[in-house]
């Protein structure tokens, strides 16, 4: 979702806080009383719920999502592709459509769900670290021994997009060759497009048709490290934070915020003259990890280190990330957690949309520019600016 202009980024902050009178605003025009009435009425059922968007489908459009449906559950990659092709899009009908193949997804996975004693059927796995931390060596190394094991290995890799042209390289997949040409492995580069964090708009929609597809295993490999990062840990199973052994002043180098959330620490490219720098550092973020606070009761976070060049330490690592998943599963805390993660993206999706919508309006489009030159000039501030705005848009909607 492109920004009108950086300033406009001042008013996000304004915007979540008035949040709540915003939504109630546009609850009172006469097209949200129509939608919310329509939405009263899609919660009655779940076929209901699926009929806001099927109504008017035609026949093309239908037969295009049992074709992606059919082939997503089979296990096709090309219809797994297509599919996150169309979640990602921007065009309002196609997106309309992607929600209708979601709900049809998602009913599929509950049913398998069911079948599996209401334990989820997939282990989502969330990798972060600074540039240079071997992440996408480390995941072709996991991924193969994974596939060789019988798992299908499914890796969402997201790409950081030029500020300048909005392109990006998607080099992930030229850098996993062997897992690329891998029948039981599907990976999938995304660009951020600007998103905050590394972490596309669409990537957790992403992973539910993953899983829809039979992919046991869900890797999320994100953009670096930072506060923002927390996107990723709001939507996966285990967040696994992976640095190198460099030297310096390490634990100053990468945010306490995302170390905090991490629930295993990996030390890569231990091997050769780095064997001993590698396990310095893990023996600094071993005594680093006692002094913070838990963040659940059924697990400890651990500090291991392993090679992708040898090999060496890869299965040990493997077997870190089971051992955490049964200590999970076992409390309850993973269902948990997930539950509390649907919230969590709601609510995201929600002031995403709200932000949209109000910067599209036409009283904040015909207002903007003037308020611009003011707050370049000095002449008031950008908080007064932004709630002059948020008054125009209040006064416009009711």
């Amino acid at each position: 979702m492109p920004l009108l202009c950086p300033r406009m980024g001042r008013l996000r902050v304004s915007l979540v806080r008035h949040s709540t009178t915003l939504l109630s605003t546009l609850a009172v025009t006469p097209a949200s009383r129509t939608r919310c009435l329509n939405s009263r009425i899609q919660w009655r059922t779940a076929s209901t719920a699926l009929s806001h968007h099927i109504q008017d489908l035609s026949a093309p459009e239908q037969r295009l999502l049992n074709k992606l449906y059919e082939g997503l559950i089979g296990g096709q990659r090309a219809s797994l592709a297509e599919s996150i092709t169309l979640v990602e899009t921007q065009h309002p009908r196609k997106k309309e459509l992607a929600q209708v193949l979601l709900q049809r997804v998602l009913a599929h996975r509950r049913e398998q769900e069911s079948r599996n004693g209401g334990r989820p059927v997939a282990f989502r796995v969330g990798l972060s670290g600074p540039p240079g931390a071997g992440k996408s060596s480390f995941i072709e190394v996991v991924g193969k021994m994974l596939t060789g094991r019988g798992h299908k290995v499914s890796v969402l890799a997201v790409d950081p997009s030029s500020c300048t042209t909005g392109g990006s390289l998607m080099g992930d997949k030229t850098r996993m060759t062997e897992l690329s040409r891998d029948m039981s492995a599907f990976i999938r580069p995304s660009p951020t497009s600007g998103t905050l964090g590394g972490v596309t708009r669409t990537t957790n929609e992403a992973i539910v048709l993953c899983e829809g597809a039979g992919y046991d295993i869900v890797l999320v490999e994100t953009v670096g490290v930072g506060q923002s990062e927390f996107a990723v840990a709001d939507m996966v199973d285990m967040f696994v934070l992976l640095i190198p052994p460099a030297g310096g002043d390490e634990l100053q180098g990468i945010k306490r915020g995302i170390i905090e959330r991490a629930d295993l620490v990996v030390v890569t490219k231990s091997d050769g003259d780095l064997v001993v720098p590698a396990r310095r550092i893990q023996a600094e973020y071993t005594s680093a990890l006692k002094l913070l606070r838990r963040t659940t009761k059924s697990w400890n976070p651990k500090v291991v280190r392993a090679s992708s060049h040898s090999g060496e330490g890869i299965p040990e690592v493997w077997a870190k990330m089971e051992s955490y998943r049964d200590a999970m599963l076992a409390s309850g805390e993973l269902q948990g957690r997930r539950t509390a993660q649907q919230k969590v993206w709601m609510w995201s999706l929600i002031q995403e949309n709200v932000l949209s919508h109000f910067q599209n309006h036409p009283s904040v489009r015909e207002t903007l520019p003037h308020l611009e030159e003011k707050v370049t000039r000095g002449s008031i501030s950008p908080g007064l600016a932004s709630d002059m705005l948020l008054k125009s848009f209040l006064v416009s909607s009711s």
